[in-house]
């Protein structure tokens, strides 16, 4: 069945409706260089390089090529259309869509009649300027005038389609014009493989590329390179990789695009090494990496912490001659800001802005976020205005990192006004009121956290898990552990499924409260979701039972996590040898200390203390002083607690005042 086309649809109002989309256009006749042209002090010399530039297209400027197009309207004989359409084309090729309409009113009004060319030209321009639908209309203007169209003409049409985000009326244009007896050429199939590509129709173009082999018409670089990419894009590099080497293997040589692509899916996946590869070959092909290649590269190297790297590429990319763009010193200056090289990625924005390098809003995000995080909450302020001083409009992310900055300063007020000038002028989104909710709760200042936690849902804006559990922890820190758990209700009841971080915070507000049963109900409830416990949960819930007395549940747990293929971290270790040491087990606590190594986890200064303090206390004086030296030539110190510990039992005492000679050296 044929389908219905916007070109089969007559429109009186054309002209009118192309008004209102692009705008009143000017005729060329209004142009000022009417005047110039035909002025007394023109000349002849003037005229013949008006006439010359006109026949061979060759101007660069739009202001020369208005001046000749004026000059050959005043000719006799005018001339020819095919004249005209090849000066149109080169003004195309310059982007000039708008002109090139005009000047096809003027030559229309000169009685110069329409070709198959002038109309393709025409329907090309309504297609840039994202304006398909006129560019049907003009194809139905062919139409009438019984021209033929050429396949140029429905694949420019196709590719304003997919333009325009309609590639499934591109795919049916497509399938109208085969359907018609027009053979699709390498351009067309390009054009409709790139578009599916873009909107996901990946294997779709697969199974097109394929049909175009086993046809008459041979895929070429492009249409290779449109797949290769959609397939990197969507993380395929495997079979991104098996398809380029397919292209190379039916002699299709690659080219800058088909290695960016390439480029691009390897280092998404962190395989660096296989990304210096095709850049080598690359140069081996002497084809030269462009500003993208290098980009993709630098932000990679960033990416995994190599930021010396990245400055190597960065200056090899320059020594080349290939300049770097906004988006090569935005990589870089994110890598150096990760890195917590803050001087050299402020000296780097400056060298940008030295080259005429505009940086955008993300690359000042990157700044004010990171120095935001780090105190330097006055530097991001700077940066702001520095910003703003270069028509660089901050949006709502900038002024959530510098509320953010505030809140982690301290400086709540700050963060409020900053909050207040955001609402009034209503950019204040979910993550503002998260971000202040936040700093409210690390600030105790859990009523003002609550009364904008209400405001949001006022406001149609729902809270996510972070904000619950934000606002959970925070009434647990505050003492209000019943409307903790009222929240923690809510939440569940307005949908919002709870993590592994809420449960956590509900288990540890519900320990340190003494309600050690109702910790391990939830516990149940968490494992009953799928959600699995992590070692910091186990940690919170072995703390709790020692805390209230049941070192034997405790010891049960701890055992149970290397029967589930867990290995404990030094908090875990820590938490079961304090309990083991409160209870007087003090051998079967020294037992798991010495047990740690040998499991892969190093005791720290916190394991030392506890296990010392745990003899001391027993009053198992050579044991503790063995441990103080070995802890002392592991270059680590005593806490507050042991050294109290050891002045309160040095009276008469030769080996603890020994011990204590031995702490005033650390």
């Amino acid at each position: 069945m044929m389908m219905k086309m916007p070109w089969r649809r007559k429109s009186r109002s054309f002209h009118l409706q192309l008004q209102g989309a692009i705008g009143t256009i000017q005729s060329p006749f209004l142009f000022s260089f009417t005047n110039y042209c035909h002025s007394s002090t023109s000349t002849l010399e003037d005229a013949r390089f008006l006439t010359n530039n006109f026949k061979s297209a060759s101007f660069t400027r739009l202001d020369d090529a208005i001046a000749s197009f004026n000059h050959v309207i005043h000719m006799h004989p005018l001339p020819s259309r095919a004249q005209f359409s090849r000066f149109l084309s080169a003004l195309v090729k310059m982007k000039q869509y708008h002109t090139v309409y005009s000047m096809s009113k003027t030559i229309e009004l000169l009685g110069i009649s329409h070709d198959v060319y002038s109309l393709s030209i025409l329907i090309n321009c309504f297609c840039h300027l994202h304006l398909v639908d006129f560019g049907f209309s003009v194809f139905g203007k062919m139409l009438k005038f019984g021209l033929e169209p050429t396949t140029v003409t429905f694949t420019t049409l196709i590719n304003g389609l997919c333009m325009e985000s309609k590639i499934d009326k591109a795919v049916e244009f497509f399938d109208d014009m085969v359907a018609r007896g027009y053979q699709p050429n390498v351009r067309t199939y390009s054009v409709i493989i790139n578009g599916m590509c873009k909107f996901g129709k990946t294997s779709v173009a697969i199974g097109l590329l394929k049909g175009m082999a086993d046809g008459d018409c041979e895929p070429n670089v492009v249409t290779y390179s449109a797949i290769i990419d959609a397939l990197c894009k969507d993380e395929l590099v495997g079979e991104a990789l098996e398809l380029f080497s397919q292209m190379r293997n039916k002699g299709i040589s690659p080219d800058v695009i088909t290695y960016n692509s390439l480029l691009h899916g390897v280092c998404k996946l962190g395989q660096k090494n296989q990304a210096l590869a095709l850049m080598n070959e690359m140069v081996e092909q002497n084809i030269l990496p462009n500003v993208y290649t290098f980009s993709v590269l630098i932000d990679a190297l960033c990416k995994d912490g190599m930021v010396s790297e990245a400055q190597n590429t960065f200056n090899v990319m320059i020594q080349r001659g290939v300049e770097p763009d906004v988006i090569t010193y935005t990589s870089l200056i994110d890598g150096l800001c990760i890195s917590d090289q803050f001087k050299e990625a402020l000296a780097l924005l400056k060298e940008m802005m030295g080259r005429n390098i505009s940086p955008n809003v993300f690359t000042f995000n990157i700044l004010i976020d990171t120095l935001c995080k780090k105190g330097l909450v006055s530097n991001a302020q700077n940066i702001i205005k520095i910003m703003i001083q270069r028509g660089v409009e901050p949006n709502v992310v900038n002024y959530n990192s510098l509320m953010d900055g505030y809140c982690l300063c301290k400086q709540i007020d700050k963060a409020r006004k900053l909050f207040d000038l955001m609402v009034t002028n209503e950019i204040a989104d979910f993550f503002s009121y998260s971000i202040l909710i936040n700093g409210y709760c690390k600030c105790k200042m859990i009523d003002d956290a609550k009364e904008l936690f209400d405001e949001m849902s006022d406001k149609g804006l729902v809270p996510n898990v972070v904000t619950y559990s934000t606002l959970i922890e925070g009434m647990f820190q505050a003492g209000r552990p019943q409307t903790a758990q009222e929240l923690f209700k809510n939440m569940c009841s307005h949908g919002q499924q709870p993590n592994i971080v809420t449960f956590s915070i509900m288990i540890d507000g519900l320990c340190r409260q003494g309600n050690l049963d109702e910790a391990l109900t939830l516990l149940k409830e968490m494992e009953e979701s799928q959600l699995k416990p992590n070692l910091v949960t186990y940690c919170i819930l072995i703390n709790g039972m020692c805390k209230a007395g049941k070192i034997n549940d405790a010891k049960e747990l701890f055992s149970s996590l290397f029967e589930n293929g867990l290995q404990p971290n030094v908090h875990i270790y820590c938490a079961i040898m304090k309990g083991l040491c409160r209870e007087g087990l003090i051998d079967e606590a020294y037992k798991i200390f010495r047990d740690m190594e040998k499991g892969g986890c190093l005791p720290n200064n916190w394991c030392y203390n506890i296990i010392i303090q745990g003899f001391l206390k027993h009053k198992d004086l050579p044991k503790a002083s063995e441990l103080i030296n070995e802890m002392v030539d592991k270059g680590f110190s005593a806490d507050d607690a042991t050294t109290e510990l050891v002045v309160h039992l040095s009276r008469n005492n030769d080996l603890i005042l020994r011990l204590l000679k031995v702490l005033a050296r650390i």
